[in-house]
């Protein structure tokens, strides 16, 4: 494992290695990572919220989260700064300190990934599922070969992204470390998303 000191941002999203993350950054403090990120070329750390920040009070998170980073800014029509970022690694949150300017920094330790495995041919549903979002998707995710269909990381991580999923089931699905385990789980809940009749 690799320790690693960044800045967290808390969101109400799951974000997964390779997954794609279009943000509007309005807060100072956010406004200053960003700058500080793109100067350095350096990530920032996405971690579910368990509940909203109040007055006085900072945003609980999970401790798993994954590295982002800043691939594209822009000024958006409301004018605010808008930001696409990459999701890149897995990580555990080891100890948290507050910056001055409110700022989450972590110190955190990078999860590796298993070895690439193929995707044995009962998930090979998924595979086609995870080929249509490309066709509608694709745009988002320039690095898509279709060769990733057969990926059990990539497919895993790309489906448990883009199924309409709660934010739990994704945290669950993101913590899994061996990526079969994440395929068959995702085979469970496949089900949910079948129209009565349909057949996939």
């Amino acid at each position: 494992m690799n320790h690693n000191d960044i800045p967290i941002f808390p969101l109400p999203v799951v974000l997964f290695p390779g997954g794609y993350l279009p943000l509007r950054i309005f807060e100072q403090r956010y406004i200053d990572m960003v700058r500080d990120c793109s100067a350095r070329g350096s990530p920032f750390g996405v971690c579910l919220v368990n509940n909203p920040e109040r007055e006085g009070q900072t945003a609980n998170h999970l401790r798993i989260g994954t590295t982002a980073e800043i691939c594209d800014f822009s000024t958006l029509d409301d004018g605010l700064l808008g930001i696409v970022a990459r999701g890149r690694q897995r990580f555990v949150i080891e100890t948290t300190r507050m910056r001055d300017n409110a700022l989450l920094m972590a110190e955190v330790n990078l999860l590796a990934e298993s070895e690439p495995v193929e995707v044995p041919e009962e998930y090979s549903v998924l595979s086609l599922i995870a080929g249509r979002f490309m066709e509608q998707l694709g745009d988002n995710f320039p690095d898509f070969q279709p060769a990733d269909l057969q990926d059990a990381s990539w497919l895993g991580y790309r489906l448990s992204e883009l199924l309409s999923l709660e934010n739990q089931e994704k945290q669950t699905l993101l913590q899994i470390t061996d990526p079969l385990d994440r395929l068959q789980l995702l085979l469970e809940l496949l089900p949910r998303f079948q129209e009565p009749g349909s057949e996939c």
